[in-house]
C-alpha cells in the first residue's frame, strides 16, 4: 500500500508539472480521498481544484492549474443505469453496480461514485469511458438495464446520516471500532491485526491510534463511519464521541 502510495505521489506531481510546462489544466484521474489530501499537500489551493461531479463527491479527480484563474472544464460524465423493467428489476446495491463496471474491464480509477436510489443507480465517470460504459453495460446481477448521460442534478445525492453518539474510553482507533460495531476489544484487535481496517482509504497503521476529527473508518465486513469529533464526558469520565454511521 505504501508503495502504491508513492506511486500516486509521482504521477500527481507530474501532473502538476506539466499543467505549469503546457501552461494548461492537467487531470488526474479520479482519487481517493487519501489521494486528494496528498494532491492538496503538494500543491496550492489556488492551483488546484477538485472535481467529482457533484458537491460532497467521495472520489474526486484532481485538476492542476499552470496559473491562478486558469479556465478548465470538467472531464466527469453523470451516466443513468436503469432497469429495463422496473417490475422485474431487483433490488441491487453499490457492490452490484460495481462488480458489473469492472466486469467489463473498466479501471476503478476511471470511475468515481456511485449513487443508488430505489431501482436507479448514477454513475460518475471519466468523459473517455462514458461512451463504452453505455454501449457494454446491459445487464447487473439478472436485471437487464439501461444506460444513458444524464444531468448530474438528477442524481440527487442521498443526505449524510445523522451523528449518533458512542461511549468510548478514548478517541483511540480500536475503542471506536469496538463501539460502533459493538465488537469485544480482541476481536477489533484482530481486526487490525488482519489490515482489515482502512482509515481515510489508507490501512490503520496502529490500532491506538487516535482518530482525527473527519477521519473516514471503513471496516471490512461492517461498513463504514466518520469520526465527527468528541462531544462531551459522561458522569462516568467516558467521552461521548459523535460519528456517522453508513
Amino acid at each position: 500500500m505504501d508503495n502504491e502510495l508513492e506511486l500516486t505521489k509521482k504521477r500527481l506531481a507530474e501532473l502538476a508539472r506539466r499543467a505549469e510546462k503546457r501552461g494548461e489544466a492537467a487531470y488526474s484521474d479520479f482519487l481517493t480521498p487519501a489521494a486528494q489530501a496528498e494532491a492538496a499537500r503538494m500543491q496550492s489551493a489556488s492551483l488546484l481544484c477538485f472535481d467529482g461531479g457533484f458537491d460532497g463527491a467521495e472520489r474526486r479527480c484532481a485538476v492542476f492549474l499552470p496559473y491562478e484563474g486558469c479556465e478548465w472544464e470538467s472531464r466527469v460524465v453523470c451516466l443513468e443505469i436503469a432497469p429495463a423493467n422496473a417490475k422485474f428489476a431487483e433490488a441491487l446495491t453499490h457492490r452490484d453496480y460495481l462488480g458489473a463496471l469492472m466486469g467489463l474491464g473498466v479501471r476503478r480509477e476511471t470511475m468515481g461514485d456511485i449513487i443508488v436510489r430505489g431501482k436507479t443507480a448514477w454513475l460518475f465517470c471519466l468523459e473517455g469511458v462514458a461512451d463504452y460504459i453505455a454501449a457494454q453495460l446491459e445487464e447487473v446481477r439478472r436485471t437487464s438495464v439501461r444506460v444513458k448521460r444524464a444531468d448530474p442534478a438528477s442524481a440527487e445525492p442521498p443526505e449524510p446520516p445523522a451523528e449518533s453518539l458512542v461511549n468510548v474510553q478514548s478517541a483511540r482507533l480500536d475503542a471506536l471500532v469496538s463501539a460502533v460495531y459493538h465488537l469485544s476489544r480482541a476481536e477489533s484487535q484482530r481486526l487490525f491485526e488482519r489490515e482489515l481496517v482502512l482509515v481515510n482509504s489508507l490501512p490503520a497503521r496502529s490500532p491506538g491510534a487516535s482518530a482525527r476529527e473527519g477521519d473516514a473508518v471503513s471496516v471490512r465486513g461492517h461498513g463504514r463511519f466518520v469520526f465527527c469529533g468528541v462531544e462531551g464526558e459522561t458522569r462516568k469520565g467516558r467521552l461521548r464521541a459523535r460519528v456517522r454511521i453508513y
